[in-house]
């Protein structure tokens, strides 16, 4: 059976460093991050003359679903040759909309593969002091608006929508025994 893994939090909980964690200790894995195509997006901001604000309402109208929509095609194509795919992208709004998640497992199941979510559980203080370190352009908007963007998040983990493998990353010492957790319930895939 194949397996599509999303890699799943809000921003800064450490998905990219947990995904690719992930990617190394199961093989074979193809791994695909959302962010690659923020290049894309940037672009779009440019040519339509808008500030580069990815929490804009032109964000949203325009570019937000249409990268999702990009790399779940990508991966679905990849699991036409992979049996492992890992999407580490936030899926904020889709991991809590029941009926989303099972017209994603249904159209996985057309193509024999399951549906695995990995959550990142993080707390907010500790990804406020990850996006200050990580000092990326992505973020700006929500360090200098922080209350305002705390407020929108969500850190529990999603309810309602089957099976969740929790990952958790505040400290190296959550980190290394989630890994291994993974290792361990991964090799029941």
């Amino acid at each position: 059976m194949k397996n599509l893994i999303l890699v799943t939090s809000p921003p800064a909980c450490g998905k990219t460093f947990v995904s690719k964690a992930i990617a190394r200790n199961i093989k074979p894995m193809v791994y695909l991050d959302k962010d690659t195509l923020i290049v894309l997006s940037k672009q779009i901001f440019k040519v339509a003359n808008q500030e580069y604000n990815r929490s804009s309402d032109f964000f949203e109208k325009n570019i937000r679903d249409y990268e999702y929509y990009a790399i779940l095609d990508i991966a679905y194509e990849a699991l036409e040759y992979a049996d492992n795919v890992l999407i580490n992208a936030p899926f904020t709004r889709e991991i809590r909309d029941p009926e989303y998640i099972k017209n994603l497992r249904a159209k996985l199941k057309e193509k024999d593969a399951n549906l695995v979510i990995v959550w990142v559980d993080t707390s907010p203080e500790v990804c406020h002091q990850r996006m200050v370190e990580r000092n990326s352009s992505r973020d700006t908007w929500k360090l200098q608006n922080w209350d305002k963007y705390i407020a929108g998040c969500n850190f529990n983990k999603p309810e309602g929508i089957g099976d969740i493998l929790v990952f958790h990353n505040n400290s190296m010492e959550e980190f290394n025994q989630s890994i291994k957790d993974m290792q361990q319930k991964f090799s029941k895939y």
